[in-house]
């Protein structure tokens, strides 16, 4: 038996004792990092975290058996508080410079690009001040490559070079407070036709009982909703035992809080959902839409008596259909709407007495708009008054994921079939499945003066509670002045 501390090219880790073994010849390394088992001294190394390697051999009555008195040799060399984490590119991984988009990220989940002026940023979040060592699963497709991480201001430079993966070290870096850490990867030099390819960003940490938070699986298509980001939406309360028909509210998106991909859903009800939404640079719009009673992903799919009917829509609206989230029908208006300016939104429920239920919806700017007709759609089987009050904000564009978003939802109300109108002062928050399964927990919301606020994406450091109730101020004084048989229908 021989024990030794040294640095072996055939291992990927400095090794602090080596046992060999005959009969047959093992190799047994153990590092700060790691235990590593070789079937004999020119095999591939098998490497288990230290969790595993305790655990393996408390679990194994053979290796105990065969090897006991290695727990004795071992274990003193292990850190027991340290972990590590594979984080996978294809889900938290983002072209940041010049600008959103690109096709660095493949299909396969693999990250790659050629284009030495992209800065390719990979996010996790900790939760609390930790000291960390990052580094890369990588392999070069050609030739050497050269390349570059920021965190926290501190650059680090790796040559890649091998057609077989291998892990590449940057460094350790503290960090001082709980919350989101931006890995930035830019590539300066390449033999190849890029600059390598990426799987998996690798944290560790010595740091006790730290917890690391990422989108962590491609299953269910979680790299797709992880990185367009968390929902978040506010349930209304609303009085009870009234039929309630009519929905006001008023949003008003910040400047600088309107990036692409952005949904700021301002009249939501059990059936549909009214609100506006920023498309491109060049196109925003305001969009009306109500879902098919029949259950279907494909609006080819419904059946003609389930079909959502346009009972009429306003000027320069687009009607059609829309799937993939649900079916039914769907119009827009092409609008610049801005950020810092305040619109209001008004939706009518309304059965028709046939066994259907008519839904409306109408759009203006609050200091100076006229209330402009979206669409009028009729939904058949259904017979309904407003129900599910709520809104929500939602980031449409994965590649737009990173970035900050957020909205003031403010004077709410409805109004029932007599006429009467009730202030919603409270409303419950909550996150869809991405924030809820601790994928992205950049997601806010609470109160700000008289009006409720969302906001999610952009990677910022505070978390909001699921099922906390707010109440904003009363605008009892801002009441709607709406003559309802006065607002345009066709």
């Amino acid at each position: 038996m021989i024990c030794e501390s040294f640095t072996d090219d055939r291992l990927s880790h400095r090794c602090d004792v080596v046992v060999t073994l005959a009969d047959p010849c093992y190799l047994v390394s153990a590092s700060s990092s790691c235990l590593c088992f070789h079937d004999h001294i020119d095999a591939p190394e098998r490497s288990l975290s230290r969790a595993s390697v305790l655990l393996t051999m408390y679990l194994s009555p053979r290796f105990v058996a065969r090897f006991g008195f290695l727990i004795l040799l071992v274990v003193p060399l292990l850190d027991l508080g340290a972990a590590d984490w594979s984080i996978p590119v294809g889900g938290n991984a983002y072209c940041t410079v010049p600008g959103a988009g690109g096709n660095a990220l493949q299909r396969s989940g693999l990250l790659s690009w050629s284009d030495a002026a992209e800065v390719h940023s990979v996010f996790f979040r900790v939760d609390r001040p930790a000291t960390i060592e990052v580094a890369i699963k990588a392999k070069a497709t050609a030739g050497t490559s050269s390349l570059n991480a920021t965190i926290n201001g501190k650059r680090f430079e790796k040559k890649i070079s091998g057609a077989d993966e291998k892990e590449y070290v940057f460094g350790e870096i503290d960090i001082d407070h709980p919350g989101y850490v931006q890995v930035d990867l830019q590539g300066s030099n390449r033999s190849g036709k890029n600059f390598g390819v990426i799987s998996q960003l690798l944290v560790s940490s010595d740091t006790e009982s730290l917890v690391v938070d990422y989108v962590k699986t491609s299953q269910g298509g979680m790299f797709y909703w992880g990185r367009r980001g968390p929902s978040v939406h506010l349930r209304y309360q609303v009085p009870g035992n009234v039929n309630l028909k009519y929905a006001y509210s008023e949003i008003t998106v910040p400047k600088g809080q309107d990036p692409i991909g952005s949904y700021y859903m301002a009249n939501g009800f059990g059936q549909g959902y009214f609100g506006i939404q920023v498309n491109s640079e060049r196109e925003r719009r305001i969009l009306f839409s109500v879902w098919s009673p029949f259950k279907t992903d494909n609006p080819a799919a419904i059946p003609v008596d389930q079909r959502i009917r346009d009972m009429g829509h306003g000027e320069g609206v687009h009607v059609g259909k829309f799937g993939n989230e649900g079916s039914g029908g769907q119009s827009y208006l092409v609008f610049p709407w801005k950020a810092g300016v305040t619109y209001c939104f008004l939706t009518e429920v309304k059965p028709d007495g046939s066994g259907n239920t008519i839904y409306t919806s109408w759009f203006r700017e609050k200091k100076t708009g006229d209330w402009r007709l979206i669409a009028s759609f009729r939904r058949p089987k259904t017979n309904t008054h407003l129900t599910g009050f709520h809104s929500f904000l939602e980031s449409f564009s994965p590649n737009h994921g990173y970035l900050g978003r957020g909205a003031m939802y403010g004077n709410v109300w409805v109004r029932d079939e007599s006429g009467r109108w009730y202030e919603c002062t409270k409303a419950r928050f909550s996150v869809d499945a991405t924030g809820g399964g601790r994928h992205r927990l950049d997601f806010d919301g609470g109160v700000s003066g008289n009006s409720f606020f969302m906001r999610n994406c952009g990677f910022f450091d505070e978390t909001g509670t699921p099922g906390e109730w707010f109440q904003r101020g009363s605008t009892s004084q801002q009441r709607p002045q709406i003559d309802v048989d006065d607002l345009p229908r066709d």
